[in-house]
């Protein structure tokens, strides 16, 4: 007779699979502390300190005894507030506090988005490459994670005859995310409102991500697809956060914001899981969000210049091809053409297997497409210093030189 504890971890928990991101930057960390000199393209995380003004915040609330104590499970006021306004300055969206939930960083307001909206085999249309989270998410919710793949040639965004294509009856949801993690593209105004037309004829849900909103480059022009398809802001889920736009990625700030009955439901979701949000971190976000943009302007010329570093530096190497991202801190080239050859001996069928040799070899940290749903490339993050990235890149061309 089977015994309880033979079950020891639930079918459900045990297959989500561990986030291929943070397992690449675990491993270049752990191996930093060896002493190893390991360059991490790894994890998403801004290398610049988060704005002292935050910081002062943060000190000043963590000296105020009433930041000590249990707040709304749902977010502080002031912060929901806050979130109101820089949705209205930065997306031209009017929202109320009511449509707003403050949670524990981006990843939970996906998750608790996707558990408020889905019923078990409810499908979600996922455009891929996509951020490793999102289909651990939907499969969390009991939905099911429908994929549809853009690669090089379409520059990484998916079409409405694609997305037509990949839908069925039992499709209740489309993820939408630009700027995209990994790719960095960026939909333009009229492609977001083609694809809004084709969600509002079919009368879907969509939930877009748009942590990645202020990361734009080259004059690139977009807009947040609730504010261009007036029509679907009923049916539409916002997912939003300090940590890249602001260097806040230790901080766990996020929020989604949605219509007022999702927007409550999600809320009594978190009052059971995780209650409110570290006032100490909210009152930092109050501090971030009402201040200017001034420190996120200077971070992003950087960030520009090492996009720029990087794409040309990675297309010198024979067998990489690396598109020029528009938006967020990452490249995604096709290494499809140093695949199926041996180095030093070692066969290399796919971008894991590559990415496994360059670590050992160049002692570089990259994470391979299999984790993104695209075999046959890497993405690598640019939020890290020049020095770093020169360096790092440099040893990739040595290695395949």
């Amino acid at each position: 007779m089977t015994s309880p504890r033979d079950r020891r971890v639930s079918a459900r928990i045990g297959a989500i699979a561990e986030s291929a991101t943070l397992k690449v930057d675990a491993r270049a960390k752990a191996l930093k502390a060896e002493g190893r000199p390991v360059i991490g393209f790894g994890a998403g995380e801004p290398d610049f300190p988060t704005p002292d003004y935050v910081v002062d915040a943060a000190v000043e609330a963590a000296r105020d005894p009433k930041n000590h104590r249990y707040t709304p499970a749902g977010g502080l006021p002031e912060l929901k507030q806050a979130i109101v306004e820089k949705t209205l300055r930065d997306s031209g969206l009017e929202i109320t506090p009511a449509q707003v939930l403050v949670s524990n960083g981006g990843k939970q307001a996906i998750y608790s988005a996707f558990a408020t909206m889905l019923d078990p085999g409810d499908e979600v249309i996922v455009p891929a490459p996509y951020w490793t989270t999102y289909p651990e998410s939907i499969q969390l919710a009991g939905g099911v994670a429908v994929e549809v793949v853009a690669d090089e040639t379409q520059d990484y965004k998916v079409t409405v005859e694609q997305l037509e294509a990949a839908r069925t009856e039992r499709t209740k949801v489309l993820l939408f995310v630009s700027p995209s993690n990994p790719t960095g593209a960026v939909y333009t105004a009229d492609e977001i409102r083609a694809i809004g037309a084709w969600v509002e004829e079919h009368e879907l849900w969509v939930l877009t991500d748009e942590i990645y909103e202020h990361l734009l480059y080259d004059g690139v022009s977009t807009g947040s697809l609730p504010v261009l398809c007036p029509s679907l802001r009923d049916h539409c889920v916002i997912v939003n956060g300090v940590a890249k736009t602001y260097a806040m990625t230790g901080w766990r700030v996020g929020w989604l914001v949605g219509p007022t009955d999702l927007v409550k439901a999600a809320t009594n979701l978190q009052s059971h899981a995780t209650s409110n949000v570290s006032n100490v971190s909210q009152r930092a976000a109050i501090a971030a969000l009402v201040g200017d943009l001034t420190a996120v302007d200077e971070m992003k010329v950087a960030f520009d210049r090492r996009r720029q570093t990087i794409v040309a530096m990675l297309n010198e190497i024979d067998g990489v091809y690396c598109p020029t991202p528009e938006g967020a801190f990452y490249v995604y080239p096709s290494v499809k053409g140093l695949l199926g050859k041996s180095y030093d001996g070692r066969v290399i069928d796919t971008s894991a297997d590559l990415a496994a040799y360059i670590l050992d070899e160049a002692e570089v940290a990259v994470v391979p497409g299999e984790a993104f749903g695209t075999p046959g490339y890497l993405r690598l993050s640019y939020a890290l210093g020049d020095d770093d990235l020169v360096e790092g890149v440099g040893r990739l061309q040595k290695l395949f030189s």
